[in-house]
C-alpha cells in the first residue's frame, strides 16, 4: 500500500529525512512553485490538519468533496499539476531554513491527538486515519515534485 500513516514516528521520520535532502537550489520537476513556496504550501495544509488554520468548507467541497476524498485516498500518487486552493498558494518566497524548520515543526506536532475534529475545507468530515494518510500523500507528492 502506498499511503502511509503520518502519525507513526517512523513514517514521520522518513518524511523529515526527505525534507532534509532539500536545499535552496532544489528545482521542481513540475509545477510553478519554488522549493521555499512548496514548503510554505505544505505548512498551510498541515495547519488545517492540526486546527491552527480554520477554513469553511467551500460550496464546491460540499458538492464534490466526498467523491474527491475517495480519489485522495486511492492507492496511487496524486497527478501532477493539480489545482491548488487559493488559501494554499504561497506567492512570496520564504527564507529557506525558516520554511524548512517550520514545516518540520508542523510535521512533528502532527499526531492523532493534534488532528482537528473540524471538517476539511474541501473533503468534509475526515477520520484521523484519513487526515493522516491524506497529509502523508500530500507531503509525498510535493517531495517527489522536488526529486526527494
Amino acid at each position: 500500500m502506498m499511503n502511509q500513516d503520518l502519525c507513526k514516528p517512523e513514517i514521520k521520520a522518513g518524511i523529515i529525512a526527505r525534507i532534509n535532502k532539500l536545499h535552496p537550489g532544489s528545482k521542481a520537476l513540475w509545477g510553478k512553485m519554488n522549493v521555499e513556496q512548496m514548503m510554505g504550501h505544505c505548512q498551510q495544509q498541515l495547519r488545517v490538519a492540526i486546527g491552527d488554520l480554520q477554513l469553511k468548507q467551500s460550496l464546491i467541497g460540499v458538492l464534490f468533496g466526498r467523491l474527491a476524498k475517495k480519489k485522495l485516498l486511492e492507492d496511487k500518487p496524486f497527478s501532477k499539476n493539480l489545482p491548488t486552493a487559493p488559501q494554499f498558494i504561497v506567492k512570496s518566497t520564504p527564507e529557506f531554513e525558516s520554511a524548512k524548520n517550520n514545516l518540520i515543526g508542523f510535521i512533528t506536532r502532527f499526531d492523532e491527538n493534534a488532528i482537528t475534529k473540524a471538517p476539511h475545507p474541501f473533503f468534509g468530515k475526515m477520520t484521523v486515519a484519513e487526515w493522516s494518510e491524506g497529509t502523508w500523500k500530500h507531503l509525498d507528492h510535493h517531495l517527489r515534485q522536488f526529486g526527494v
